[in-house]
């Protein structure tokens, strides 16, 4: 998939963890879970706008586009 999700670098920059950035997402750990290892195949603009909210970043520090 040539988008890579970052979430994992962006949380260890931030020293969030996973509980700690699902419950100020709001989504369930599991779900969040999923995001941070990039097994979604779709995020909603409010989780993106959410996510990017807890960890005062960009949506490009998440999201990186590779070509395959």
């Amino acid at each position: 998939m040539p988008i890579i999700l970052r979430l994992d670098r962006v949380m260890a920059d931030r020293k969030m963890s996973l509980n700690e950035l699902s419950e100020k997402v709001g989504i369930a750990n599991v779900n969040m879970s999923k995001i941070k290892t990039g097994k979604v195949s779709a995020i909603r603009f409010s989780t993106l706008e959410a996510i990017c909210r807890a960890l005062d970043c960009q949506p490009g520090d998440i999201l990186e586009y590779r070509e395959e």
